[in-house]
């Protein structure tokens, strides 16, 4: 009987097979092999899924192969937090490398610190070209905080985000919105957030590639494709900024993604309406900077 891992990494995918392989090897350059790599694959129809079985057959590592219908990132990091069973988890795109030591630093943290009082553990992210780090540093390396509050207080950039699961398994789902295949990850991390903390290591943990087909070079055609995903968040986090200024800025992006949907009720249903009206002038002319710069990228 195989001992029972203590990380999962997973991968969501999307015809992504000729990076996925960069991936993977850099999961073989681990310098401690408690983990188990879970594939999502999004729907992929570029040989993926012969590819993962190719590495299951070598037996270098622990893999287990998910398929599902394309359903967008949200649908596949749903589907992976309902298979997974390990105490920990961490997402690692299908075009990201993980450092040398990433998984022995976030276990031997978690053997240290970790309890049920946390919710996991903030690392750092680099580019993968320049080593650069990605945005701003935590305030105190080893100490407790919150996205949220990371965020409010000025801090920048993605981080590589390590979660308890068995909190990610309680709280709720990313909705799905027939026709859209995207909803912000953000809205688990706010939720987590309410829970309990996360303990921040001022160590790379993951080197990113922001690619040309990636949403993140993307945003704006997502934000069109994808009106009620985006208004759902930023309604999301209207309740949970701590921030009056943040709140205003969130309702900013609920009027424009509420009018992209053609959304009548958006007021009504704002949980801040008096802020939602003093933004609406505000929201119109990011709806038309939006609409212009999604037409300029083709």
């Amino acid at each position: 009987m195989k001992e029972m891992k203590t990380l999962t990494v997973f991968t969501p995918t999307f015809n992504r097979a000729e990076c996925l392989r960069r991936c993977y090897e850099s999961l073989l350059r681990q310098t401690c092999r408690d983990f188990v790599w879970l594939v999502v694959d999004d729907g992929s129809s570029d040989g993926t899924a012969d590819l993962v079985r190719e590495w299951q057959r070598a037996g270098h590592l622990e893999i287990r192969y998910h398929y599902q219908e394309n359903g967008g990132m949200h649908t596949a990091h749903n589907a992976a937090y309902r298979l997974m069973d390990t105490e920990l988890n961490v997402c690692l795109d299908s075009d990201d490398l993980m450092t040398e030591d990433a998984v022995a630093s976030i276990l031997e943290l978690w053997k240290r610190r970790g309890s049920e009082r946390l919710a996991g553990i903030a690392g750092l992210d680099a580019d993968v070209r320049t080593g650069e780090l990605i945005g701003t540093a935590f305030e105190e390396d080893g100490g407790e905080m919150t996205l949220t509050g990371f965020y409010a207080a000025g801090g920048r950039g993605d981080k590589k985000l390590v979660y308890r699961t068995a909190l990610m398994k309680r709280l709720p789902p990313y909705p799905v919105f027939p026709g859209e295949k995207y909803v912000g990850l953000g809205y688990k991390y706010m939720l987590a957030d309410e829970e309990a903390p996360l303990l921040a290591i001022n160590r790379v943990l993951c080197l990113v590639e922001y690619r040309e087909d990636g949403s993140s070079k993307n945003m704006f055609r997502q934000y069109v494709r994808n009106p009620r995903g985006f208004a759902f968040l930023r309604k999301e986090g209207m309740k949970r900024q701590p921030s009056g200024r943040r709140r205003f800025m969130e309702a900013v992006h609920y009027v424009s993604a509420s009018l992209l949907a053609r959304h009548a009720r958006f007021l009504q249903e704002s949980p801040h309406p008096f802020l939602t009206l003093a933004a609406v002038p505000f929201g119109i002319a990011l709806m038309c900077l939006i609409i212009m710069k999604n037409r300029n990228n083709g």
